[in-house]
């Protein structure tokens, strides 16, 4: 990856929507060699696949809650089970193995508490667990899904400290 690729994902980061000559135009680079690039960063898996970002609120999902888990039984077959069982879960969008106090963070939107109690209740009845503990997001301070990208590489190389490249 050059600078030309670091510049041409931020732009996508920002709007995957844009055109590809509005994106060679602002990174230097006629059509054919641009969209080139980009098939290059999505066979590579850099670009893993371009969404729509929707708004919870809008869609009457306005509660947020951060589900973290405990559990007695660190076997591999539990995890399995239980990775597959909550990776079903349409209101968990993001999972995590954790290091430290916890075993489990969950991040999981749904309309309202009367919603996370059903939910809460199906999670509970999956497998055993040792402790969950429920915490609610009273406002969304910050929400993004682009990535800190690495400044430009000098010499042909990745610098180590990262940079916005994002609407340059």
């Amino acid at each position: 990856m050059d600078a030309i690729d670091l510049k041409i994902l931020g732009l996508l980061q920002q709007d995957a929507t844009l055109s590809i000559a509005t994106i060679g135009e602002r990174v230097g680079l006629s059509q054919t060699p641009c969209w080139k690039r980009i098939q290059r960063l999505e066979a590579d898996g850099v670009i893993d696949r371009r969404v729509a970002v929707l708004d919870p609120v809008k869609l009457g999902l306005g509660l947020t809650v951060f589900v973290s888990i405990e559990t007695a039984d660190h076997s591999r077959e539990w995890l399995e089970r239980f990775a597959e069982t909550v990776s079903a879960m349409p209101e968990v969008l993001e999972f995590y193995r954790m290091a430290g106090d916890v075993d489990y963070m969950l991040r999981v939107v749904v309309a309202d508490m009367r919603a996370y109690d059903t939910f809460y209740k199906h999670l509970i009845a999956t497998l055993p667990l040792k402790n969950v503990t429920s915490r609610f997001a009273m406002e969304k301070v910050k929400s993004t899904t682009a990535l800190p990208l690495p400044a430009p590489p000098t010499n042909g190389r990745f610098a180590p400290t990262l940079s916005v490249v994002a609407g340059e």
